[in-house]
């Protein structure tokens, strides 16, 4: 099996865009902008998404499912959030289609099937679900209210790339509203923490902690939380949200409770997100030029077993003591294959699991069956040793275990050699050309600061860290007193 793929070093957005395809993650589809998940692809969503969900419901919320379509005058209550994603939105304007007399065999849309509001395709689903919850609502023993939905959602863009930026992608978003600040607060931070610990501890994707400048928050946001992963072209990518809506939204949809002296009172809320834009921070965090390399807390498949035989006789004998090993990893609840496929030969079959990031792969043949032996080899370093088969399955445990420690080992230690501190903008925009990566550097807090270095740069705020010192200093562009530095990166 020939990869064929693109180098790193020759073309990163090439070899992404290839290694996606190649390793049976996704494919363009027929509707422009849009992608099709493909099986293996979608395995790991729904790994991801099984974690997510089980965190959520560890914290207290529940799924529910909202209408894909949002009425127009809804959408526009909210008129920041309105305004934030106007220039993204899809709407439906017409209910049916009839023939067109002019040209048989086709169809047109039918004039008079006008819809008497049109219809936004949910961007975000705030203006839908925060209308309801002024029917849920009624007094603080309604409160707090923990909603998550899994979706779809349509923002309408121009240039696309597979996973990190499509016209639909999947998501969930989480919706909760809460009797007082101090608890919607809470639960922002609560959730900023949830993925955090996600992305750090199944994804092996260490990240930076912060709240967004008031530029870049989320339309409607009093406050947003963010995680900052950094990719391996030295640009950032931001891996999860969570916002504090404080009451602009209960206001804007007129959502109030009765407080315990039977005060009426607006609620607090917060909206929060992941996406499979996560696919895509997994495949450039950790794959190389050989093809995907997966962490086996997310890896469809943890462990493929190929045999390597001339005859039946043999294939049979090997498949005896394999089946054996399968059924004990599988009650260990390690995903493992047995590849007896005997159309394909061994080479193609290691090919085919290197390039698909399969993170053990063991071999096993007549003179292993002699000696009590597997060879195992692992994906990340692409490692193989000679290893017995007696406690193999426990070998198995403590090897996989090792490798999502130490992907997140070797994240962490290339992100930290590319986060570099500067004091000037000769050095700001040096660095950013050279080498890349976080730059820590002072700002003097202006929104026209911050957009005069993404015009002159490319380069964005991507948080404020939540750890950052607090020190008096110069701005990098404008040489204004700075409280502390802040994270400058290109971004996706």
């Amino acid at each position: 099996m020939s990869k064929n793929i693109t180098k790193r070093s020759e073309d990163y957005s090439k070899w992404y865009n290839e290694l996606v395809v190649k390793a049976d993650l996704a494919e363009n589809s027929g509707v422009r902008g849009c992608m099709v998940i493909k099986p293996y692809g979608y395995a790991i969503w729904e790994k991801m998404q099984a974690q997510l969900d089980k965190m959520f419901k560890e914290t207290g919320h529940k799924n529910a499912y909202f209408p894909l379509f949002v009425p127009k005058s809804m959408f526009e209550a909210e008129e920041k959030n309105a305004e934030g994603f106007a220039k993204e939105c899809a709407i439906v304007t017409h209910y049916r289609l009839k023939n067109d007399p002019d040209n048989k065999g086709k169809l047109i849309v039918d004039p008079n099937a006008k819809l008497e509001e049109e219809l936004i395709v949910r961007p975000t689903s705030e203006a839908i679900i925060w209308s309801t919850y002024k029917k849920w609502v009624n007094s603080y023993r309604d409160l707090p209210l923990l909603i998550n939905q899994w979706a779809n959602v349509v923002r309408w863009e121009m240039r696309t790339r597979l996973f990190l930026r499509t016209a639909e992608f999947l998501w969930q978003e989480g919706h909760t509203a809460h009797a007082t600040k101090e608890e919607a607060l809470a639960e922002a931070k609560q959730m900023h923490q949830v993925y955090t610990d996600f992305v750090q501890d199944f994804m092996a994707i260490p990240v930076i902690k912060g709240a967004k400048t008031e530029t870049e928050r989320f339309a409607g946001a009093d406050e947003t939380f963010t995680i900052e992963a950094l990719m391996q072209d030295g640009k950032a990518l931001q891996a999860g949200t969570s916002h504090f809506l404080g009451q602009n939204f209960a206001k804007a949809f007129d959502v109030k409770f009765a407080n315990q002296e039977g005060k009426l009172e607006h609620v607090w809320g917060t909206s929060w997100g992941v996406s499979t834009r996560l696919m895509g921070a997994l495949v450039m965090t950790h794959s190389d030029d050989n093809g995907l390399v997966l962490p086996p807390n997310l890896a469809p498949i943890q462990v493929v077993v190929v045999p390597i035989h001339k005859t039946d006789e043999q294939l049979a004998e090997i498949s005896e003591q394999v089946n054996d090993l399968v059924k004990k990893l599988l009650k260990l609840n390690i995903s493992v294959k047995f590849d007896d496929r005997t159309n394909l030969k061994p080479g193609f079959k290691f090919n085919e699991y290197e390039l698909k990031g399969v993170p053990v792969r063991l071999a096993i043949g007549p003179k292993d069956l002699e000696n009590g032996t597997y060879e195992v080899a692992r994906r990340d370093t692409l490692t193989k040793e000679i290893v017995s088969k007696e406690g193999i399955e426990m070998f198995i445990v403590d090897l996989l275990e090792t490798i999502q420690k130490e992907m997140f080992d070797r994240s962490l230690a290339f992100r930290d050699e590319h986060i570099t501190e500067v004091d000037t903008f000769e050095e700001f925009k040096e660095v950013l050309e050279t080498k890349g990566g976080f730059i820590l550097a002072h700002w003097d807090g202006t929104a026209e600061t911050e957009d005069k270095i993404k015009d002159l740069t490319k380069a964005t705020i991507r948080c404020i860290p939540l750890d950052r010192k607090e020190e008096a200093g110069s701005c990098v562009f404008t040489g204004k007193p700075s409280e502390g530095r802040v994270l400058f990166a290109k971004a996706y």
